[in-house]
């Protein structure tokens, strides 16, 4: 599942997020190398720009903006974070 259309590939996202979200097990990055076949950061390079496209959120409008809001407060941590003090 290297490439797909627009439209399957945010489903197919949206949908994995959303049995993310909703309590699956296991490690999340393998998960994704099985059921994608992408490394992590490939997957989430493919989700933070799904996240941006309106196609998106008619699909799931809650789960994208939850999505969002996670993304929104991960940027606020680096962008407040002090040097030195470790990762957040």
């Amino acid at each position: 599942m290297t490439t797909l259309p627009d439209a399957d590939r945010i489903a197919c996202v949206l949908e994995f997020e959303r049995r993310w979200w909703g309590g699956a097990t296991g490690r999340k990055e393998v998960r994704i190398r099985q059921e994608f076949g992408w490394s992590p950061a490939r997957y989430y390079q493919v989700l933070n720009a799904l996240l941006d496209e309106e196609a998106a959120v008619r699909y799931d409008p809650v789960l994208v903006g939850r999505l969002r809001e996670v993304r929104g407060s991960r940027a606020e941590l680096r962008r407040t974070r002090r040097p030195g003090t470790g990762a957040a």
